[in-house]
């Protein structure tokens, strides 16, 4: 049977798995809904107001799985890490406590809102509302990365008895690897729902839905993508140099380094060995890691070897390679078919299919970084002071076996119900809503009729 350690790390592990997929979402979405709104206040086109109307309830789905699914999770730091709260908790529990006080109940106040407001209150106050909504998701992102990048890089406290003490707030919060982890993080979310939108806005074009609401929100979309992904390459090697500095042994696993070397070789495929401490079947590009690394063709890369504790090689390496994988993807993709809607010209079926299998592409590649940082954190839960095997609960293993299957179930069969839904929601005929079209002035209306020649031809 395994071991109540093991099965309390897969259990961890699924639920943090499902649960990022949500926030993922709903963090960038709601900027993107704000945006949305805010055209339709300035420009009164029903066109905006119809794309609002219908993301704001793929925006409410993925909220409310999200909230679900972290409270669940975060009764483990109970039942199944103890020792966490137990010895980290005078850090971990004040920066939990800040999210629900400056995010949680500012995001459940004004959500209700945003929902419900549109034909209730005065357009200001609803726009005021999907702003509050989409900085709450936001704020709560940075509170929740702020103890994560701590447990990476831990400062600013005292260690009293094995217990941390905070010392310094400041320190604490704004830790060595935090600012690059929360803008990582951050635009990943805005990738990921700018491909959500692209995607689901393909699929109903194919399904024939003619109006102009999926082809405005799928040209706004893929130009966010477009912008987003080159920025995300330079944050991500700029995080990159900051764990060399910080974590060189997760570094070291990311590049399937094993001895310290110069003119280290970027391995874009191998297969880790860490018995023989080796890698088989390399495929590499001379100098290029310490080139990345370094920035110097003949800089010097830390192996594997020199550390005494490193974090397991083969799923922070593999991890490592489907990120950037699907990034060059997304790049390539959004960069094609933005160039295409640019110069005016109609994305083929082709293209629509092909953004039509991109649309959780960001969830791929957000659990492949996820996985490398967490994983590449191990054998610790707070670096250099805090062991997993010591934070880990003493209940019997068939327990959390138990749970851990229960959960699996549940979490699969939501996330079916969810996919389902959302492609539902994307068939589901979404006509103009009366009151917007009296709303507006004749001129504005012909301008209506006028522009869906006008799409037709992108």
């Amino acid at each position: 049977m395994l071991e109540t350690l093991l099965l309390s790390r897969i259990q961890f592990a699924v639920n943090i798995s499902f649960h990022i997929l949500f926030p993922t979402i709903t963090i960038a979405l709601s900027w993107f809904l704000f945006y949305f709104k805010v055209r339709f206040d300035l420009s009164q086109h029903p066109v905006w107001m119809r794309i609002y109307r219908f993301w704001v309830k793929i925006f409410a789905l993925s909220f409310a799985i999200g909230v679900v699914s972290g409270i669940t999770m975060s009764f483990q730091f109970g039942t199944n890490w103890p020792g966490f709260m137990e010895r980290a908790g005078n850090i971990a529990g004040p920066l939990l406590g800040y999210e629900v006080l400056t995010a949680f109940f500012m995001e459940a106040t004004f959500l209700g809102a945003m929902l419900f407001g549109m034909n209730r209150l005065p357009p200001w106050l609803h726009t005021l509302s999907t702003f509050l909504v989409a900085l709450g998701t936001t704020m709560s992102s940075f509170w929740i990365l702020a103890l994560n990048s701590w447990m990476q890089t831990p400062q600013g406290h005292l260690i009293i008895d094995g217990i941390a003490h905070p010392e310094n707030w400041w320190q604490i919060i704004f830790n060595p690897s935090f600012p690059y982890r929360l803008v990582h993080t951050l635009i990943a979310s805005g990738l990921t729902a700018a491909f959500l939108i692209a995607g689901l806005s393909a699929y109903r074009l194919l399904k024939n839905d003619q109006k102009a609401a999926p082809k405005v929100a799928m040209k706004t979309a893929l130009y966010t993508a477009a912008v987003l992904i080159p920025l995300q390459i330079l944050v991500g090697d700029l995080h990159g140099l900051n764990t060399l500095k910080h974590q060189p042994q997760k570094v070291a696993a990311m590049e399937g380094v094993w001895e310290t070397q110069t003119n280290a070789p970027l391995l874009l495929f191998a297969i880790p060995d860490e018995a023989q401490r080796k890698n088989h079947f390399e495929i590499a590009v001379p100098s290029m890691a310490s080139l990345i690394l370094t920035h110097d063709l003949n800089g010097e890369v830390q192996g594997l070897n020199d550390f005494k504790h490193h974090p397991p090689v083969k799923p922070v390496f593999y991890s490592f390679r489907i990120m950037l994988g699907v990034g060059l993807l997304m790049l390539l993709v959004s960069w094609f078919c933005a160039a295409r809607l640019w110069q005016k010209k109609r994305l083929s079926r082709l293209s629509l299919s092909l953004l039509v299998g991109m649309t959780f592409s960001g969830w791929v590649a957000t659990l492949a970084g996820w996985y490398v940082t967490e994983i590449g954190r191990q054998p610790f839960l707070v670096s250099d002071f805090l062991p997993v095997a010591e934070a880990v609960t003493d209940i019997p293993p068939e327990n959390v076996a138990f749970s851990l299957a229960v959960y699996c179930v549940v979490y699969f069969l939501l996330l079916i119900a969810y996919l389902q839904t959302v492609f539902y929601l994307a068939r589901r005929s979404i006509p103009v809503e009366e009151f917007e079209v009296s709303e507006l002035s004749i001129d504005k209306q012909l301008k209506i009729k006028n522009l869906q020649p006008a799409l037709s031809t992108q």
